[in-house]
């Protein structure tokens, strides 16, 4: 019996320890003004902006003339990150500030299953850095929940253009979670970077 109760708490150890190396999901910002989802394209981790509290914003201070008219929405700002060999729970890209429209050599590290610590450089000292903390996953969608308050309306997300599924089905959501990620890994800005 004691054999069974010992291997019980080595596999939530284990299970806790594989979640808490995990980057992938979706992280509000510090300010929270905004959400970015991190995704694996090919071993490299890319984050795109999820959600925004003021939805219409456009890439004004980009670089690229071309690009100053597109909505902040959906764009990349963690920029090929692939695991870093000197630190455990590290990797190491660039990250894309819109505020300013430079890119800055940059690191995210989990923390914590919950905290994830970005920090940027533009030249050493030059360096900042933020705390993100992890939003929680929606339920999958079940039978209605009884409730006296109106449902709020959702805010404006990346990978909401799916294909409509049968609500409540465990395929609806696993797919609707694998296009979200495809989607990110198709844009141009990460499908054109060799990895």
């Amino acid at each position: 019996m004691r054999k069974i109760a010992y291997s019980g708490i080595f596999l939530l150890v284990a299970l806790g320890s594989a979640h808490a190396a995990d980057a992938i999901g979706e992280w509000q910002v510090e300010e929270r003004v905004a959400t970015i989802k991190i995704v694996d394209c090919d071993g490299h981790l890319w984050g795109v902006v999820a959600s925004e509290v003021k939805p219409g914003g456009t890439d004004i201070k980009n670089p690229d003339v071309t690009k100053r008219n597109r909505p902040t929405l959906g764009i990349p700002v963690l920029l090929n990150m692939t695991k870093s060999t000197e630190e455990k729970n590290r990797w190491d890209g660039k990250i894309y500030n819109a505020k300013d429209g430079e890119t800055y050599k940059a690191s995210i590290t989990l923390k914590s299953p919950n905290s994830l610590r970005v920090e940027g450089c533009y030249v050493w000292p030059l360096c900042g850095g933020q705390t993100w903390t992890r939003v929680a996953e929606t339920p999958p969608p079940g039978p209605k929940a009884t409730s006296s308050v109106a449902p709020k309306a959702p805010p404006k997300t990346v990978g909401s253009k799916m294909a409509p599924k049968k609500p409540g089905s465990a395929t609806a959501t696993a797919t609707a979670s694998e296009t979200a990620v495809s989607e990110v890994c198709l844009l141009p800005e990460v499908a054109g970077t060799s990895h």
